[in-house]
């Protein structure tokens, strides 16, 4: 019998406060625009000065996690969000509201990095961060709905991420400390050797580009809405709210399917569909079109991100691929906000969503490659798969053989070959006899007595 999955909420809520501020790019860059002395441009580059520094938090963690512990970073990282937001949020001068996105961001990446290490050592790392999307994706809905209903201050959207971290860090208490080693770094040494570099590389720069191209369009969508469709503050607010619930059924969807359509298809097909959302998006000028674009490209985005973080996980059980190619994904997200603004101020918003499609169609390609290369199904840490049965960790502990006597080959599933061994005798009684001598007709077991 195996023994039943348990849902890791502290990880899917680590999960949540640490992706909340990228789902919450256009508000955040909009209300930094109209409520505060600040040029559009200049708005799209605090918001990328926040990303970045969430992305530092990532590459900074990445190879350090497994001696550090869970816990301490994670209430860590909580305690920065807290202060750093919570402090942009109640000023207006800006060289503290830049200082205090900054100091959150690099709170927020550090709590994304401890998920992403100890989801990546789970059974079934699919799954966790398919729940983590769907939990960022609810809120940051609520957010978008209730909002705009509070007034125009610019620190609504930095006050609900800085209250989301605060309500998360009793949760930190479940994690494990520095004594305790993740599960998929049983067995193995703390100095093992990057596996899959290849692989990780080429999607870390393609991941990188992805999220760029992303967040260029999210970070000006707010713009788009109300100056080139025509749209009022509260319905705009209300269509980025349907689009991130669109998000969720998108996310509820590629749960239920799981790896049944490996990695490779919905990774490339989902981006070329991505990639004319967003063409579709940067040239609305209604409202329907606008919303139409809106919703169709967030009930994708969050799919195609799902499957991206399971592929990561895939290349690393002990989770640095997934906190390397995440924290890759950051410097795109913390770059598309001032990328966005500078293409359309300087060509206009279709064009700027022509070029971030064409880039989409081009990062396409390589992502596909490393997912139809490594297979796309993580094994569970430690295990050797046998081909139409159990994989062989499991069997180990069902019958008590010790962990250290299945060896551990990573992530990637080995090739099987299979050998035919034809099945010996069975005795059959009387079969042998004493040796002596045999009449010409005699059978086998039927000597004279």
């Amino acid at each position: 019998m195996f023994a039943p999955r348990t849902t890791p909420w502290p990880l899917v809520a680590l999960f949540t406060a640490g992706y909340l501020p990228p789902y919450l790019l256009p508000t955040t860059v909009g209300r930094l625009d109209t409520g505060l002395p600040l040029t559009a441009t200049q708005a799209g580059a605090v918001g990328s000065a926040l990303l970045l520094s969430s992305a530092t938090a990532g590459f900074l963690l990445a190879s350090r996690m497994q001696r550090i512990g869970a816990r301490t970073p994670a209430r860590f990282g909580l305690a920065l969000a807290v202060l750093g937001y919570g402090a942009a949020s109640l000023t207006t001068a800006v060289p503290a509201v830049v200082a205090g996105a900054v100091l959150g961001g690099l709170g927020s990446g550090t709590a994304m990095t401890v998920a992403a290490t100890r989801i990546a050592a789970e059974r079934d790392p699919h799954r966790a961060s398919t729940l983590g999307l769907l939990t960022v994706s609810a809120l940051a809905g609520a957010v978008y709905l209730t909002v705009p209903h509070l007034g125009r201050a610019h620190g609504l959207p930095l006050a609900a991420i800085a209250l989301t971290a605060l309500a998360v860090w009793p949760l930190t208490g479940r994690l494990p400390g520095r004594a305790a080693p993740s599960p998929a770094a049983h067995g193995t040494g703390t100095t093992a050797p990057l596996p899959r570099r290849r692989s990780g590389l080429v999607l870390a720069a393609a991941v990188l580009c992805w999220s760029l191209a992303q967040n260029s369009l999210w970070g000006v969508s707010g713009r788009i809405g109300l100056t080139q469709a025509g749209l009022g503050d509260a319905t705009l607010g209300v269509v980025f709210a349907v689009a991130l619930g669109a998000g969720l059924l998108g996310v509820l969807a590629a749960g239920a399917l799981g790896p049944r359509l490996g990695r490779a298809m919905p990774v490339g097909a989902g981006t070329v569909i991505i990639a004319g959302c967003i063409a579709l998006t940067a040239s609305a000028t209604t409202p329907t079109t606008f919303a139409a674009g809106e919703i169709a490209w967030n009930t994708l985005y969050p799919v195609v991100l799902s499957y991206l973080i399971g592929l990561a996980a895939s290349l690393d059980p002990r989770g640095r691929w997934a906190v390397l190619v995440g924290s890759a994904s950051s410097l795109g997200t913390a770059a598309g906000p001032l990328t966005g603004s500078v293409l359309s101020a300087q060509a206009g918003y279709p064009v700027m969503g022509l070029v971030l499609a064409a880039g989409l169609l081009v990062v396409a390609a390589p992502m596909t490659a490393v997912a139809l290369h490594t297979g796309g199904r993580p094994l569970l840490p430690g295990t050797v798969r046998r081909r139409g049965g159990t994989p062989a960790a499991l069997v180990a502990a069902a019958t008590g053989t010790p962990s250290g006597a299945v060896p551990e080959i990573g992530a990637a599933e080995q090739a099987v070959v299979e050998i035919t061994v034809d099945a010996p005798a069975v005795a059959v009684q009387r079969a042998y006899d004493t040796a002596g001598p045999r009449q010409a007709a005699a059978t086998p077991g039927s000597g004279a007595s």
